[in-house]
């Protein structure tokens, strides 16, 4: 899993996300649940990005009643909101990062391990928005993902067969 956790929080006034949600499920005539609560507190303090049964397996932690629609149907209005922003890895899964006043950025993937590696560039940034002005594009949002191969797993791709393997390959070769 590439998330992690942050500590709970120490103060019981309400966070400035929190009041955003509040209002945010009002205006969708929804009412504050202790469930939603919850589920909205282990995302906030969930690091990295996460997956809807990743969420659910740590809301289930905290609370084993609580059921993977609810989670499912929380983390949509999360994202709604304007606090979770759904990101796709080619993993077959939604995947959802903190959104809410944090800065724009684009994800690099590994096709071979799954890392996943944030980054900015404002020249890509400005090349975006000149294709967008070009072509008379009212540009609301973009996601930009690079699927490749990381130096980690090069490097080890790239790394020579023991000794042992490369005899028993020119043994078997030599046999013919």
């Amino acid at each position: 899993m590439a998330f992690s956790e942050r500590s709970e929080p120490v103060a019981n006034r309400m966070t400035e996300e929190q009041e955003v949600f509040l209002k945010h499920i009002q205006k969708q005539g929804l009412k504050r649940t202790a469930q939603r609560d919850l589920i909205l507190d282990v995302f906030l303090r969930t690091e990295g990005h996460v997956s809807g049964e990743d969420l659910y397996q740590l809301v289930r932690e905290k609370d084993p009643t609580i059921g993977q629609t609810t989670v499912y149907r929380t983390l949509r209005l999360l994202t709604d909101a304007g606090l979770a922003r759904e990101v796709r890895f080619g993993d077959g899964r939604a995947h959802y990062e903190h959104n809410y006043k944090h800065e724009h950025h684009d994800h690099m993937i590994c096709s071979e391990c799954g890392k996943i590696i944030e980054f900015y560039s404002p020249e890509l940034e400005a090349i975006q928005d000149a294709m967008a002005a070009k072509y008379k594009f009212k540009l609301t949002e973009h996601l930009l993902r690079m699927i490749g191969v990381c130096s980690t797993c090069r490097r080890s791709s790239a790394k020579p067969a023991p000794r042992k393997e490369l005899a028993a390959h020119a043994a078997k070769s030599t046999r013919r």
